[in-house]
């Protein structure tokens, strides 16, 4: 079975399977794997294929969203947008069309595919279609009707909720019929899956969903099972007082965010059939954790829902641009050998200093030849480790008088220990002369060898 196969079949309900799939939702931070900004990505299609294509080469998704904008359909309504100098984040919303005065905006605003900035993001969905189709799930992701709503009317909406509920439905109407045609549009541009991500679902109550929201919901979904198209539902922040309902939407997955227990969510899931996907820390864990932080992370996300079944594994939402490689490669590397990564974790705590381990570092200074010391999780079992330590191998099977090496694997207490004594960050690297040189990345053994000789001994 096939990377893409295993999350299809997840998404179709089917249990058993020896992991869970794992789908990194890299939007902007795509950008950031081969040095684009967040404005270059979303506005070159070109560019945007060369970024995706880095997200699949380093993360191997089972599944991965083209693009992660939630102001594409906003834009092409009319709004005006407010794009970030620091090209590290999506455009926001700057203007809202019917803020000050309370119109439905004729069928004929329904974007196309000529509109705004959607031939850019149609010509990327075609290209990876033909790049990645065989083993590669492709996430449509449309912002939903209540966040599109909020886009066109502003904060004036949750006013209205309360003083005119004839006139939400009939926004919220519209909105359905963009996120339709947008989904129709996906489709036939190669998506495999269609997801509607609406962050402020979990900012409104039970009550207002199902009075403003349900049937809409359950409409855009409903077709989708009629077209034999898997759905996801995408929610940030707190919702867990909503999950009744938002299940009851019966979308084939829901996405939440880390502010959600997932061992609850997933019982209320189940309820519905639905698939649970999430919910990596954003921040703490991607952005500023280890990898060994991420890997824990992931452990945990599956212990506490006692197993695969029903579950996707995925950042919370949109991955911060800024986040290391190494640290969603060290999620995909938890999806796929959970119980090695399990293993070689299970003395690794965040909160321990493992002061009781004595561990005397060498004195580099005194060296008479360089020594490369190699920090792996488990040459033995981990393929990225397998790999390093390979190449160590064969430099020094070239010139085993040019330095001495040593491996320290993460699967005992000394290791730990050494690693939090010298500052490794991520697993695997290689220090020479107490230096880290190389992280989670590979060097050639002609690139190793020649460092080896600038760095030289006594």
């Amino acid at each position: 079975m096939s990377d893409k196969q295993l999350l299809m079949s997840v998404l179709q309900h089917q249990k058993g399977f020896a992991r869970a799939p794992w789908v990194p939702f890299a939007g902007v931070h795509a950008g950031s794997l081969c040095g684009y900004d967040a404005n270059e990505i979303l506005h070159d299609a070109d560019k945007l294929v060369e970024a995706l294509m880095s997200v699949n080469t380093y993360y191997h998704p089972d599944g991965q969203p083209v693009i992660f904008d939630l102001q594409l359909e906003a834009e092409a309504l009319g709004c005006e947008l407010y794009w970030d100098e620091g090209g590290k984040v999506p455009p926001t919303v700057r203007t809202h069309p019917f803020e000050n005065e309370k119109k439905i905006p004729c069928r004929c605003m329904i974007p196309k595919e000529e509109d705004g900035r959607f031939p850019i993001v149609l010509k990327a969905m075609r290209k990876m279609k033909e790049l990645v189709s065989e083993h590669t799930a492709l996430y449509g992701l449309i912002c939903g009707p209540l966040t599109l709503a909020s886009h066109l009317r502003g904060q004036m909406l949750f006013m209205d909720m309360y003083d005119d509920a004839d006139y939400v439905h009939k926004l919220i109407a519209f909105c359905k019929e963009v996120c339709a045609s947008v989904a129709q549009m996906y489709l036939q541009n190669g998506m495999d899956i269609i997801g509607y991500v609406d962050p402020l679902l979990s900012q409104i109550s039970s009550e207002h969903i199902e009075e403003f929201l349900l049937d809409a919901y359950a409409e855009l979904f409903q077709h989708l099972k009629t077209c034999h198209v898997p759905s996801c539902l995408f929610v940030c922040g707190d919702a867990t007082a909503n999950l009744e309902v938002l299940c009851r939407m019966k979308p084939d997955c829901l996405s939440v965010d880390e502010n959600v227990c997932m061992k609850d969510a997933l019982a209320v899931c189940r309820k519905y059939d639905v698939v649970l996907g999430g919910n990596i820390q954003l921040t703490i864990t991607m952005l500023h954790g280890s990898s060994q932080d991420n890997m824990k992370a992931v452990i945990d996300i599956i212990e506490q829902c006692e197993g695969t079944d029903d579950l996707i594994i995925s950042p919370g939402c949109d991955m911060p641009f800024d986040v290391p490689v190494e640290n969603g490669i060290a999620c995909y590397q938890a999806v796929t050998d959970y119980e090695n990564v399990k293993t070689a974790l299970q003395y690794y705590d965040p909160e321990q200093t493992f002061d009781d381990v004595e561990i005397e570092l060498l004195h580099y200074d005194d060296l008479q030849r360089p020594i490369v010391e190699v920090f792996t999780l488990d040459s033995r079992t981990c393929a990225a480790c397998t790999y390093t330590m390979n190449m160590v191998k064969e430099a020094y099977h070239r010139q085993s008088d040019a330095f001495d090496y040593i491996e320290y694997m993460y699967v005992d207490k000394a290791s730990i220990a050494r690693c939090r004594k010298m500052n490794v960050e991520h697993l695997p690297c290689i220090y020479v002369n107490g230096n880290c040189i190389w992280s989670s990345r590979i060097p050639t053994v002609d690139e190793f060898l020649s460092t080896i000789k600038k760095i030289g001994g006594k």
